[in-house]
């Protein structure tokens, strides 16, 4: 880490993953970085009111334990000496796309299988040593200070006491997914930046589970669901023994259950009888949790056409994923790489050039997240020919990646943020794709030129 020609001050809003990845990063620039949360932080690795989905399945996606890795040496190592699990994301889990099957070889691809709360502490213990960094917990955001056209601090609130004004050179919202950072810039005089909106209209349900070595062949089940089998099942080992299990359902009659024999029956209707055999015998760790997940919203600061200097938004303040794909703490690690590169150019114009780059890195996550949603009749959205011609292209690809695993590879790989897009229209797989379709599909499938399928694909 640089430790040197670190100037002036920098807070953050929002002690989060996104927020404390952004501290990381702005302590190589900055001669002072706060982070102020609005919770109180705990000291150990439990759950906290401010992550409502911390209860809940999570797993470091491949490109997000790299970047991870780089930020904090040793990261990988620490949390699996805690009892997380480090597994080959092909190899060690079962994958179970539209009812097809990846085969089960190794990839390379490398993914932690941790909660949630053990990794946000892990990476607040990190930051909270560096020298120039203060995190300040039970600090309410109530909004920002301006001088002409930037924003020169925030005002905060103690719990239990008086407003604060702070002085910074760098304001950066990591305040999630219920962020006030529009209005308070429409409080400035800025216009706010246009939202994208989509409802998966899912809902899920977790229960942990005790793990006994040798009880499974596999240390992560996937099965994902379809427009023709809208039901889904994660389970995901980790530390402390336990299975994360996690049942989702899209659309309106789908939730799974919350009693414990009605969550158990759900299983028995996902397309791999693997995940209700294991919780047919599994040792339960407690009730089953609900949660309805939350509309997907991306902010597009990146199209106005003012933006103040010194203030940036990061991770969900951006773009709140569904979290049913796992993107989000990967999609923030890319913005702390991106925040990091722009301030290596320089400061000047830093919040434009941010916001144009950080773009691209949501676009690909955004893309794959609200195109597999819009597979569903009961999802509002617009679906363009582009989202049409994508989404039946992956579900043939689904098919392919049963047959050949090096297909299977190259899916994971783009979606664990790994390979771009683009990869999967590689010209051994695209003929992979288009010769298991024909082998499977009942009836002819109009193919589109070699050209048309890459302008679709690149758009």
């Amino acid at each position: 880490m640089a430790t040197t020609n670190r100037t002036g001050q920098a807070i953050i809003l929002g002690g989060s993953i996104g927020g404390l990845l952004a501290a990381r990063v702005l302590s190589e620039s900055y001669a002072k970085v706060t982070v102020f949360d609005r919770d109180e932080l705990p000291a150990e690795a439990v759950d906290r009111k401010g992550v409502p989905q911390s209860g809940h399945s999570h797993g470091l996606l491949a490109r997000g334990r790299q970047i991870l890795e780089e930020f904090f040496p040793g990261l990988t190592a620490d949390l699996t000496s805690q009892g997380a699990v480090a597994i080959d994301v092909q190899r060690d889990c079962l994958w179970i796309n539209d009812g097809h099957r990846i085969p089960r070889v190794a990839s390379g691809l490398e993914v932690l299988c941790v909660s949630r709360r053990v990794l946000e502490a892990y990476v607040r213990d990190r930051v909270r040593a560096l020298p120039n960094v203060e995190i300040r917990d039970r600090c309410e955001a109530l909004g920002l200070l301006a001088d002409g056209g930037a924003v020169v601090g925030a005002r905060v609130l103690p719990r239990g006491g008086r407003e604060e004004r702070h002085d910074a050179d760098l304001v950066v919202d990591a305040t999630g997914r219920g962020n006030r950072g529009p209005t308070w810039l429409a409080e400035l005089g800025y216009q706010p930046p246009v939202e994208d909106r989509v409802d998966p209209r899912t809902v899920y349900v977790s229960r942990d589970y005790r793990r006994t070595p040798g009880e499974a062949d596999f240390a992560a089940f996937v099965s994902s669901p379809s427009p023709a089998a809208p039901r889904g099942g994660v389970a995901i080992a980790a530390e402390g023994d336990r299975w994360m299990v996690t049942l989702l359902g899209v659309g309106p009659d789908q939730a799974p259950p919350t009693d414990p024999e009605g969550y158990l029956a759900f299983t028995a209707r996902l397309p791999a009888p693997e995940l209700h055999a294991l919780l047919s015998r599994a040792e339960p760790l407690g009730p089953p949790k609900r949660m309805r997940l939350p509309t997907s919203v991306r902010r597009r600061y990146e199209h106005l056409a003012r933006l103040p200097e010194g203030f940036i938004a990061v991770a969900d303040a951006i773009c709140s994923f569904n979290p049913a794909y796992g993107q989000g703490m990967t999609v923030a690690a890319a913005e702390a790489v991106v925040l990091r590169d722009c301030l290596r150019q320089g400061r000047k114009e830093l919040p434009r050039r941010f916001f144009a780059s950080a773009a691209k890195v949501v676009d690909v996550p955004w893309d794959m997240a609200v195109g597999a949603d819009l597979r569903y009749p009961t999802v509002v959205g617009p679906r363009s020919r582009r989202t049409r011609f994508l989404n039946g292209y992956v579900t043939r690809l689904h098919a392919a990646a049963a047959r050949h695993p090096v297909v299977g590879r190259r899916f994971l790989s783009v979606a664990n943020l790994m390979t771009p897009p683009p990869g999967l229209f590689a010209p051994g797989i695209v003929a992979r794709v288009l010769w298991s379709g024909r082998r499977t599909m009942p009836h002819p499938v109009h193919v589109e030129p070699a050209a048309r399928v890459k302008e679709l694909a690149g758009r």
